[in-house]
C-alpha cells in the first residue's frame, strides 16, 4: 500500500460501564449511519493526542473522563468511494490510515455535548459493539469489522 495515498488519522472506541460503544450520527450525511469519534491527525501530532483531541472536538468529552485501555496493534485503513476522492479533503487521498484506541468512559451521559463549536453530529447513542459494522456507512464496514476484531478481548 502506498502510504502517501492515505490521510493519516485516528479513532477512538469509547466504552461505557455497560460495555456499549459511543456512536454519533453525522450532520453531513443523509444516510442513517453512525460512527465512532475519528478524524485526521494534525501535522506533528501524536496519535493518542489526536484521538483525545478528536474525542473532545466531536463529543465534548474531556480527556480526563477517559481511561485508555488499548491501542490496535496495527494501523487500519479504509478507501473512499471513487466519487468522493478529492472532494472531502484538500488533498486527493484514496482513503484514511488510522490508529485506533480503546478507552473506558469514566463520566456520565451528561458529560457528552455534541453541540460543539464545530458540530459534526446531530444525535448520539450507546451501541452494542457487534452492531457497529451495520451502523457505519458501507465503505467503512470492513474498517469497523477490523476495529471490533482488534479489541474483541475487551468487549
Amino acid at each position: 500500500m502506498d502510504e502517501d495515498l492515505y490521510r493519516p488519522g485516528v479513532g477512538l472506541m469509547l466504552l461505557n460501564r455497560k460495555r456499549k460503544v459511543w456512536v454519533g450520527q453525522r450532520l453531513d450525511s443523509t444516510l442513517e449511519a453512525w460512527q465512532m469519534p475519528q478524524g485526521g491527525l494534525d501535522p506533528g501530532e501524536e496519535p493518542l493526542e489526536g484521538a483525545l483531541r478528536e474525542l473532545e472536538e466531536e463529543t465534548g468529552i474531556r480527556a480526563d473522563l477517559v481511561e485508555i485501555v488499548a491501542r490496535a496493534k496495527e494501523s487500519l485503513t479504509y478507501d473512499l468511494p471513487q466519487d468522493l476522492i478529492g472532494k472531502i479533503w484538500s488533498k486527493p487521498w484514496r482513503g484514511q490510515r488510522q490508529v485506533w484506541f480503546l478507552a473506558r468512559f469514566l463520566g456520565e451521559d451528561a458529560d457528552v455535548d455534541i453541540a460543539t463549536p464545530e458540530p459534526e453530529f446531530r444525535a448520539w447513542k450507546w451501541a452494542d459493539p457487534i452492531e457497529l459494522p451495520a451502523l457505519i456507512v458501507p465503505f467503512k464496514k470492513k474498517l469497523y469489522e477490523d476495529i471490533v476484531a482488534a479489541f474483541r478481548e475487551w468487549l
